[in-house]
């Protein structure tokens, strides 16, 4: 599944692709996830300009010259590709047909990936905002006793943090995924929001040094912990895995667990 750094890319990518062309028609092919009838998303989006793409959480927010919003979560197998003239992609949910006879189609063989005209905003702030310091995660890990990997994966908590790079900010801030939040001291807190920020914003760089045109997959070569291929952290601990709610948790013993 893409997680933050990846979209984070995408979004980059497609401004830079289709940020200022013209929707011409909208073809919705899997309608089961859809919020609204295919007529409703027409009538509100054919013949608008896009205005520029960003993430927000694990979506792609499509922003219209009318103010409408097109968002797009792409799910565990969700893949964008553009095209010109005629979409050829299998398992596709949407496409997006543009004045320039070019084009955006959405797919996913599990038809999963979803579609949302102008979703509702949500209070919970994202991983890369400002407000996820150390006093708004002292306050909210004060409050559970949930392991701090799930309070990280839990988007009512914290919006865009997914399984490789939670895996990946605990292994940075040295705080076993399997502690216990209200356990946690004040000190590994502040090295946690650290890292949060830490982790993310440098993914995002490794993946456009490597990837600069992303705009689907994931690219995880890079990561230090959340990697079958690697036997040893980069500071010489060996790598574990557990398998916690069919998700692989990596980790090492050089992270301290609070319990």
């Amino acid at each position: 599944m893409p997680e933050l750094p990846d979209l984070e890319v995408f979004a980059r990518n497609l401004n830079k692709k289709i940020g200022g062309k013209t929707l011409k028609k909208i073809n919705v092919v899997v309608d089961s996830k859809l919020n609204v009838s295919e007529a409703t998303l027409k009538k509100n989006l054919e013949k608008q300009e896009i205005k520029k793409v960003t993430r927000v959480g694990k979506e792609l927010h499509f922003e219209f010259a009318n103010g409408n919003i097109l968002a797009l979560h792409l799910m565990l197998n969700g893949e964008l590709h553009l095209f010109e003239g005629k979409n050829e992609k299998k398992n596709t949910i949407i496409e997006l047909l543009f004045d320039d006879d070019t084009g955006l189609a959405l797919t996913d063989y599990q038809k999963s990936a979803t579609p949302t005209l102008n979703p509702e905003e949500k209070d919970t702030p994202d991983a890369l905002s400002k407000e996820v310091d150390f006093d708004f995660l002292k306050q909210k890990l004060s409050k559970t006793r949930t392991t701090i990997k799930n309070f990280l994966l839990d988007q009512k908590n914290i919006r865009g943090i997914g399984n490789a790079y939670a895996d990946e900010i605990l292994w940075d801030a040295r705080i076993s995924p399997f502690s216990v939040c209200n356990k946690i001291p004040d000190e590994k807190i502040k090295t946690l929001a650290k890292s949060i920020k830490h982790v993310l914003e440098d993914a995002e760089k490794q993946i456009l040094k490597s990837h600069p045109d992303l705009i689907t997959g994931e690219v995880r070569n890079f990561l230090k912990i959340h990697n079958s291929k690697k036997k040893g952290s980069p500071t010489g601990g060996k790598i574990l895995y557990k398998l916690v709610s069919s998700r692989k948790t990596y980790y090492t013993d050089e992270q301290e667990e609070f319990k």
